[in-house]
This record gives C-alpha cells, sequence and structure tokens, in this order.
C-alpha cells in the first residue's frame, strides 16, 4: 500500500510539473500574441483596414440584408483562397498536449454517449441475430475495488447474451470470495487454477472455458462500457461476414475519472505495424481465434499484439467500431500509464511485429520506434527500381536549383529528371536547362498549352521510363539523405498505391502529414502548423501510417498503379488533384501511406501565388463544385483515417462536442 501511494504521488508530482510547464509555455504564447496585436494595430495596413472598415460602415449599415450577405460571401472565399486559415486558427495550446483535455472530453461524453433513457432502450431492443459473446478474463491479484468494478460493468451491461470466463490464478486471499459471489450469475464460468501460467497461459485456459461464437477480451482492472457488447452485436449483425471488430477507448486515472480517449482510424495494416493502434475493445469469432491457436507463449506483455496481427491477416473483413467501449486503468506498473514502464512487453511486440512481417513475406525489420510502444518497419531492397521524377516548373530558376541540387544528394541514385517546363520567360531558367541537360538522367520537356496541374503531370507520365513516379513540386528542399529511399521502400509493398512524406514550412511547422478528407469543406492537412518536433495527436507525427490522400507536392505512385486508375483528373487543373488521385487509388483497392521519415521543405506556392484573383476564385469553386459531384459519397461517408468524433474545421483534432 505504502509503495503504491509513494508511486501515485510521485506521478501527481511529474503531472504537476507537467502543468506548471504547460502555464508557462501558455503564458509564454500570450505575451507573443499580445506582443503580435501591438505590431498589427501600429501597421499601416490596419490603419487602412480602419478606415476601410469605417467607409463600409457607411456604405453597408449594420443589421443589413445587404451586409448580411457580403460577410457571409467574404468569410467563404476567405476559408477557399486560404488553406492555412480555412481549418481553424493555428492550434499552439493543443502542441503541447497529446491527448484530448479533460474538460473537452467531458463535454464529449456528455454530449454524445446514451442516456439513462436510452441505455434501457438498448436492454429491450431485440437484435435479428444474437451472438454470445465470451469474455476472456484472466485474474491474477488485482485490487479489490478494481476487480469488482470490472465484474461489475460486466453485469451491467445492455446486452444479456454474454459468457464471462474467468480464469484465476490468485495468491491473495480477497480475490476467492469476490469471484464467487459474482459467479452466482449463470453466465458467469469460474476455474480456479493450480498454478499460474502467466498472462499467455492464464489466458488461454479462459478461452478454452469459452463457449460463445464471438471472444472479447477484458483484463482483470479495466472495465466496460455499459453498453459495449450492445454494439457490438449492432455491429455483428450490421457486417454478418466480419470476423474482427475493434472499438475506440479511454483511460481511467488513478481517481477513477475518464481521460485520454483513444479515436481510432478504420483498419490500417501499416498503422498496426507501427503500434498497437487497436488495443481494446477487441473482439474476434471464436473460430478465428481457435484457427491462429489462441494467446502464444514468448509474447508475454504483447501478447494481445500478436493475437491481433495474427488474426487480422487471416479474419475476411475487419469492423471499426466509433464508441469509447472500454476503459483503461492506469495504476502502478500499468502501461496505461507508462508506455515505457514494462520493456520485456515492447519487446515482444517488436518480435510479434517482425514475425507477422516473416509470415505475410515482407522483406523488412521491425525496429524500436521514437518512443517506447512504437516501432518502425525497415523495408529491405533488393534492388532499386527507377524512379521518374517529375518537376513542373515556371521560372524560378534559383529556387529549382535548390530542389534539384537536394535531389542530386539523395542517397538514392537510381532516378531520372523529368523537368515539365510551362511558360517560362527568363533567360537564366533556359540557361540553367542547358547546364542540367548535360546530365544524361535530366530531361527537359516542354508544355505548350496553359498550366493545368493534372495534365502537365499526366504529360510527364508519358515520357517516364520508371517503375515508379515520383510527383515534386519546384519549391521542395530535402532535409534527410535517405528520404526518397524510405518513401520507395514503402512504395514497392504489395498494396500499396501511393506515398506521401513529412513536410515542413520555412518556419519548421508542419505544412504536410497527411491529408484529412472532409476537413475544411473538401480536405485539408491534419496537424497543419504544428512545431517541427510535436508529437501530434496519440504521436500520430512520429509513425507511418494509412491515410486516405497525400499532397501532390511529393507523392510517389507506382506506374502501373497510376496507369490503372487514369491518373489525374484534369477536371481539376489546380485544386484538389492529389487527393481525387489518391481516392481513386483507395477505390481500386490500394492503400495510402504517409512516413514520418521522409523529411522535406515545402516553401508553398511560392511561383504560382495564392487563389486571391477573381479568375482563380472562379476557378477555385468550380473545382470545388467539382470534387463535391465527384466524391459527395465519400465526404458523407467520411475519411475512413479521421474519427468520426473529430471535428473538421481544425486540423488539431479537436472533439465535436456539439
Amino acid at each position: 500500500m505504502a509503495d503504491d501511494l509513494a508511486w501515485e504521488l510521485d506521478v501527481a508530482k511529474r503531472r504537476i510539473e507537467q502543468l506548471e510547464a504547460t502555464l508557462m509555455r501558455r503564458t509564454e504564447l500570450l505575451e507573443q500574441r499580445q506582443t503580435e496585436l501591438h505590431a498589427i494595430k501600429s501597421s499601416k495596413a490596419f490603419r487602412m483596414a480602419h478606415v476601410a472598415q469605417r467607409v463600409m460602415d457607411r456604405l453597408l449599415p449594420l443589421h443589413t440584408k445587404r451586409r448580411s450577405m457580403v460577410k457571409a460571401v467574404t468569410r467563404k472565399l476567405g476559408r477557399l483562397v486560404d488553406p492555412r486559415t480555412k481549418n481553424g486558427p493555428p492550434p499552439e495550446a493543443r502542441h503541447l498536449e497529446e491527448c484530448t483535455p479533460p474538460a473537452e472530453y467531458q463535454r464529449w461524453i456528455r454530449a454524445f454517449e446514451p442516456s439513462a433513457a436510452d441505455l434501457q432502450k438498448q436492454r429491450q431492443h431485440a437484435f435479428p441475430r444474437t451472438p454470445i459473446i465470451s469474455l476472456i478474463v484472466p485474474v491474477y491479484n488485482p485490487p479489490a475495488a478494481f476487480l469488482e468494478a470490472m465484474l461489475k460493468s460486466v453485469q451491467e451491461q445492455t446486452y444479456p447474451h454474454w459468457q464471462l470466463c474467468l480464469a484465476d490464478a490468485s495468491t491473495v486471499p480477497h480475490v476467492r470470495p469476490i469471484l464467487e459471489k459474482f459467479a452466482t450469475d449463470k453466465r458467469v464460468k469460474l476455474e480456479f487454477l493450480e498454478s499460474n501460467g502467466g498472462i499467455v497461459g492464464n489466458s488461454n485456459a479462459a478461452l478454452d472455458m469459452a463457449s460463445g461464437d464471438f471472444i472479447a477480451l477484458l483484463d482483470h482492472d479495466d472495465t466496460l462500457a455499459p453498453f459495449a457488447l450492445f454494439e457490438i452485436a449492432s455491429a455483428i449483425n450490421a457486417n454478418p461476414a466480419a470476423e474482427f471488430f475493434y472499438s475506440d477507448e479511454d483511460k481511467l486515472d488513478f481517481s477513477g475519472s475518464r481521460v485520454e480517449p483513444h479515436f481510432k482510424p478504420d483498419w490500417s495494416p501499416e498503422t498496426l505495424q507501427s503500434r498497437n493502434y487497436v488495443c481494446h475493445l477487441v473482439t474476434a469469432k471464436r473460430s478465428l481465434i481457435d484457427e491462429i491457436g489462441g494467446f502464444r507463449t514468448g509474447f508475454e506483455g504483447a501478447q494481445d499484439h500478436d493475437l491481433v496481427l495474427r488474426a487480422t491477416e487471416r479474419a475476411r473483413q475487419i469492423v471499426h467500431i466509433p464508441h469509447v467501449l472500454y476503459h483503461w486503468r492506469m495504476h502502478r506498473q500499468s502501461t496505461a500509464a507508462d508506455a515505457g514502464s514494462k520493456g520485456y512487453a515492447h519487446e515482444a511486440g517488436k518480435r510479434a511485429v517482425q514475425e507477422h512481417l516473416d509470415r505475410l513475406g515482407i522483406d523488412g525489420t521491425a525496429h524500436d520506434g521514437i518512443v517506447p510502444g512504437l516501432y518502425h518497419v525497415a523495408h529491405h531492397l533488393r534492388s532499386q527500381p527507377l524512379v521518374s521524377v517529375i518537376v513542373p516548373n515556371k521560372d524560378a530558376p534559383e529556387m529549382l536549383a535548390r530542389c534539384i541540387d537536394s535531389l542530386a544528394k539523395s542517397s538514392y541514385a537510381n532516378f531520372e529528371l523529368l523537368i515539365v517546363e510551362n511558360g517560362s520567360t527568363r533567360p537564366e531558367t533556359f540557361a540553367y536547362y542547358r547546364q542540367l541537360e548535360k546530365q544524361p538522367h535530366v530531361r527537359v520537356v516542354e508544355w505548350t498549352k496553359p498550366f493545368n496541374y493534372a495534365a502537365v503531370n499526366n504529360f510527364a507520365a508519358t515520357q517516364a521510363r520508371g517503375e515508379l513516379l515520383l510527383f515534386l513540386n519546384n519549391d521542395i528542399e530535402a532535409v534527410n539523405p535517405d528520404w526518397l529511399e524510405r518513401m520507395v521502400k514503402l512504395g514497392v509493398q504489395p498494396g500499396v498505391g501511393a506515398v506521401g512524406a513529412k513536410l515542413y514550412y520555412a518556419d519548421d511547422t508542419i505544412q504536410h502529414a497527411g491529408i484529412v478528407v472532409g476537413m475544411g469543406g473538401v480536405a485539408g492537412h491534419g496537424h497543419l502548423n504544428f512545431p517541427r518536433q510535436a508529437a501530434g495527436y496519440m504521436q500520430r507525427l512520429r509513425f507511418t501510417q494509412n491515410v486516405a490522400a497525400v499532397t501532390g507536392a511529393c507523392l510517389l505512385c507506382p506506374t502501373d498503379v497510376f496507369r490503372e486508375v487514369g491518373g489525374f483528373d484534369e477536371g481539376f487543373v489546380l485544386a484538389f488533384n492529389d487527393v481525387d488521385l489518391c481516392l481513386q487509388i483507395l477505390a481500386k483497392g490500394h492503400r495510402v501511406v504517409w512516413t514520418p521519415h521522409a523529411e522535406l521543405y515545402h516553401f508553398e506556392s511560392k511561383t504560382r501565388g495564392y487563389e486571391d484573383t477573381p479568375e482563380k476564385l472562379k476557378r477555385f469553386k468550380r473545382e470545388h463544385d467539382l470534387f463535391h459531384i465527384k466524391w459527395g459519397h465519400f465526404l458523407k461517408q467520411g475519411d475512413p483515417y479521421y474519427n468520426p468524433h473529430y471535428r473538421l474545421d481544425r486540423a488539431d483534432f479537436a472533439l465535436r462536442v456539439a
């Protein structure tokens, strides 16, 4: 008891230190904003805007219909013109948190979780199909309060067709009477084990007791939401072919409060190789668990990750249930409180990922990620396929030279460079072209028609000889020399149709870390403007993962996949063509992958400018409408890699609370 209290006190002290650091940082941000505000008010532009406001007040009086219409149009155009503003204010404060702030989460719980009346309706609901769900619980010396809370959470389920399988290997006296009291319910199966078989042996013992149609995994000190099994039964009925289900989850802190929700993406195989994002609550068809042989000795601490990897390799259909159904308790030595508390668990997880790669025939090695609980798969290249690097250009020879120079420093040597000349007028540009063309792997091809990003790149792709196409803006500069090699290693993996990189603005804030379809009305960049070293929401800026789309500023695509989908849709002259391409790739059954291990600077739109003229705005509006016509069904369904509970008007993974 004394050790537990000392540990919790230490955790509390560390939390206070974190909060003090957060307060200090936010105070600094406030002072910075006040300085910026003073500078703005002192500027000539602000004074001119103030005069313009007075003029507008005379021409368009307050509370008139004309003024309301003009303001509405102005706001809409502002969001369409500048992608940096369409996702809401810069999320400086949220850079300091890797998880949802507690107050925000409590508002979400009140807004979205079932009320007492809703739970009563669930108890009366009749499903066409009522599968028995067997909950597997290995028990070993849990605190009495935690054990009772777990058992009570099962008893309070609104779906009654469950079976609780308890395999107890405890050595402390308080556990047995608690279990025996709850075992009076005929749905509870209880076995007292003669010896402790460890987490794997005890889990398999509980599994042997199960007779249900589906198996769900529950730890002896965690709890279920009262509607957990109801949502699972609902998903089973809605997806009769599915064999594997997983839900969102949160944690119970030391006071029992719900914190740190993990709102997950839909099925993401590359993400699962990087971390066990599936975690809790896992439910699988009994026949699937039997087929893979249950839990495996040698993976203690990561036995669930190993089981999930093996099960998802064989499952016919995998379903994500976007509801918080599981509450993972934080306590001493719990990985819920500290992912590094069990070093052996991290090592076991790395072995599980490695064996997963071996089973699938993926030539690669699982390495430690940036922090405990994360992994990085280094794929091996036995040969170097030719990459055709396509760079459209109009003048800006200095910028192009910086891009080409960084490309020349790449550790990946087998590439050809196609520069697509389109409307340059500066003699220096053509002189630079002549210099480049002296190199055998460089060609300059000319596009003589008006600029159309999609058409320009389609034209260049017809001239390309490579097995892979890399679409690259001329305002890109590489950070790490192995960026292209890392992208190629992902691009040649079976099923991968596009690969994107981590891009920074010149001020070392994030410009691109994957595109969220639906954000800002069409598409936006998650984690936009976060600091370069930020971990991101739930560590997302630190590991390779599946996304719906990546930016065309640096996009790698296998040539055969590009041809399969018909290339870029030339109806999207400048905007959304990269998103459209990626959605076409997804529609053909391929995957889009983003990696933080390929890092580049993107000095965005410096040659073409912003959408700030009537002609550009008209074209942008036309492409905006075309995207909604073509992909309205996808927008309605939602980005599968961006949980539906996140807001679409911000880039910082804030929750919808209304």
